[in-house]
């Protein structure tokens, strides 16, 4: 199992980063778009912490910088009906501490927010994992209204007439280029993009 990946941050992409080790391989991640925001710039030095998922059709890394973020990933996999596109959705659409305080207050109407689960699959989700995330060693300091530039960009653009898809691929595209910190810039860069 690969738990942990260090090296050079050489790309960065909308389904991902590459990180080349001193050893001299280079792995994929796809990492949610959380994480993206928080990237150091290419050439930095940097450490995932990942899952590595194998299905019937094909294999994924998925990369975290915080080790509560991972155990959430994990958790959500668990669920029936979750997979890593659909747990990375979720994961892009809330910090993991917002993620879980949705799960654990049963919060259905903030899970349908996240592309890919419709009202029933949010109500299944709440059932199965509000009394699993309690114990995650994530930061629950977080404002409830606090969201990333990233993410505030992405609902921006949402909010604009792109799809989530559209909106988040445009911000990933931006974010290619460098970490941003203001949304007004990434939504001014993601709308010139489209």
């Amino acid at each position: 199992m690969i738990s942990r990946i260090r090296g050079k941050l050489v790309a960065r992409g909308v389904d991902g980063v590459e990180i080349a080790t001193a050893g001299g391989v280079v792995y994929e991640i796809a990492v949610p778009l959380t994480v993206a925001e928080r990237l150091p710039p290419l050439g930095e030095e940097m450490e995932l912490r990942t899952v590595y998922v194998v299905r019937e059709d094909h294999a994924a890394l998925y990369g975290f910088l915080e080790v509560g973020e991972r155990l959430l990933f994990q958790r959500l996999l668990g669920a029936s009906g979750v997979g890593g596109k659909v747990a990375l959705a979720m994961l892009s659409t809330y910090s993991a501490p917002r993620l879980a305080r949705v799960l654990a207050e049963r919060d259905v109407g903030a899970l349908v927010q996240v592309p890919g689960i419709g009202k029933k699959k949010a109500e299944k989700l709440v059932v199965e994992l509000a009394d699993r995330v309690g114990d995650l060693p994530l930061d629950g300091t977080e404002p409830l209204g606090t969201v990333g530039s990233a993410q505030a960009a992405v609902r921006a653009l949402v909010a604009l007439g792109m799809s989530f898809a559209e909106a988040e691929g445009a911000v990933r595209g931006v974010l290619e280029d460098g970490a941003l910190t203001d949304t007004n810039e990434l939504v001014r860069r993601a709308l010139a993009r489209a």
